[in-house]
């Protein structure tokens, strides 16, 4: 699975991009909206996480672009923003986005967000997660795994 980050903040897009590579997924980083739509565009990958406030073009605006896109229009986009305004996440989600996330976010938040808009099937396992679910299926069943 490939994530694009778009954010202007190197330590969110390095935190998030950690996170994300530890799990198993590609990560491509953009640190503009412009670069962001062109990296989508050409990349195509399976989820975008597009910061709200960014230099030049807005999250905003890249969003509308990319939805508009026939190369992008359906791919799941997850907004973010260190501003937890209401208006904000209604605006994000009338002009096209998939969910908003507030910043700072924590692991266990990310990791349900993809969860919530990707196939699970098709995702990296998690570390730890495919063990704790085989014993807690063998304690359910009382078999052992």
């Amino acid at each position: 699975m490939r994530v694009l980050v778009v954010d202007d903040s190197a330590t969110v897009v390095a935190l998030l991009a950690r996170m994300l590579r530890q799990n198993g997924y590609v990560v491509l980083e953009a640190a503009d909206a412009e670069q962001g739509t062109e990296i989508a565009k050409a990349e195509q990958p399976d989820l975008i996480f597009l910061d709200i406030v960014l230099p030049g073009m807005s999250g905003f605006s890249a969003l509308r672009l990319l939805r508009r896109q026939p190369e992008t229009r359906g791919i799941p986009i997850i907004m973010m923003s260190g501003n937890e305004q209401a208006t904000e996440q209604f605006y994000a989600q009338r002009i096209g986005a998939d969910d908003f996330m507030k910043k700072p976010f924590s692991r266990a938040e990310v990791f349900s967000r993809i969860e919530r808009l990707l196939d699970v099937s098709l995702l990296p396992r998690r570390h730890g997660l495919q063990a704790a679910s085989n014993a807690a299926h063998a304690q359910e069943t009382g078999s052992l795994p």
